[in-house]
């Protein structure tokens, strides 16, 4: 079969396309045929070796070289291990967090797989499946938004910032945005942002204290890291919740945990999705909210390009330079549907 590998981490030069067999199928395992895999900063972030050493106590996200690229996918099952029940050749399915969706197969745990509804295509199932459970845990696992609650989303204009501002104002929060350009803050308004301010920590917390009255946001939702550190800190209402679930501007530095104190007495939490779908409950009650809140059109998000084999690093380097706009996927076989 076809795969997209790395045997060492660096640029977007260290992918390469090769034949390479099946996967082998354990007993607790399901065959998928591949049909969309998903791009994320993930794959970036495994690409440059972030991950490295990664999870030492839960194992969450490590993986040997070479490894085959890709955690997110959509198709249909191909072949079904001796162990699986539930699960039929045929089914169409979606499924995040298991290594392999850029190739034709990818065997993945029976339990991780969500089962597509016929009214959603498997690109749009491809494309929300991984960044709408994130965005899901964290606005109402969290973040525990509701009426009468604020947040901050850092990239709202991503596809988790997308999904999270669509969730936070179904729960009834108000919800400010960032964003780098006005293309990217009118998708962020058009998501149902109630303000969206540029990157600046003065531009963003000003927002924040406008709209809050001058309280500051309730929760801040930080996917950026190092950049907006100090000024989410500044954004946050006294006792507020600041959540770090990624760092595309690089690692954050030590701090002084003496900071959250001065700052408001505030509460931190770099959370990881793989705790908030540990088994086939968590993640069938979130594909469901996600899948049928597409099909309704309650939720909403943007497939920014689709991608083949031969783009891939192109992917990667949009994702890297901030360019792209939305979900990028990848067409691995577009007759399966």
């Amino acid at each position: 079969m076809r795969a997209i590998q790395i045997d060492r981490y660096g640029g977007t030069e260290v992918m390469e396309e090769r034949q390479i067999p099946v996967p082998p199928l354990g007993p607790a395992e399901v065959l998928v045929k591949i049909a969309y895999s998903g791009i994320n900063f993930m794959d970036v972030y495994t690409r440059l070796g972030r991950y490295a050493g990664s999870g030492a106590k839960t194992g969450h996200y490590q993986a040997g070289l070479p490894l085959t690229l890709g955690i997110e996918g959509a198709g249909r099952v191909d072949a079904i291990g001796a162990d699986v029940s539930g699960w039929r050749v045929g089914e169409r399915v979606a499924y995040a967090l298991a290594r392999g969706s850029y190739a034709d197969y990818a065997a993945v745990p029976a339990w991780q797989l969500a089962r597509v509804p016929d009214a959603l295509g498997l690109d749009q199932a491809a494309a929300a499946i991984f960044q709408g459970q994130t965005a899901h845990y964290l606005a109402y696992d969290i973040g525990q938004l509701g009426p009468g609650r604020s947040c901050l989303v850092h990239a709202g204009s991503g596809g988790i910032g997308q999904m999270l501002i669509q969730f936070a104002k179904s729960a009834g929060a108000l919800v400010i945005a960032t964003a780098s350009t006005p293309e990217k803050a009118a998708v962020a308004r058009r998501r149902g942002a109630d303000a969206v301010a540029g990157y600046t920590d003065e531009e963003y917390v000003a927002a924040v204290m406008n709209l809050t009255a001058g309280r500051g946001a309730d929760v801040v939702f930080d996917s950026v890291g190092a950049a907006t550190f100090q000024g989410s800190m500044h954004a946050l209402k006294r006792k507020g919740l600041f959540v770090l679930y990624g760092a595309n501007s690089g690692p954050l530095a030590t701090f002084n945990p003496m900071e959250l104190a001065d700052n408001g007495s505030l509460y931190f939490t770099r959370p990881r999705l793989a705790d908030y779908v540990a088994d086939a409950d968590a993640v069938a009650l979130r594909a469901q909210r996600i899948f049928s809140g597409m099909i309704d059109k309650s939720l909403q998000i943007d497939i920014a390009r689709v991608h083949d084999f031969k783009s891939i690093g192109e992917a990667h380097r949009a994702l890297e330079e901030r360019r792209s706009i939305g979900k990028s996927i990848l067409r691995v076989d577009s007759n399966v549907r």
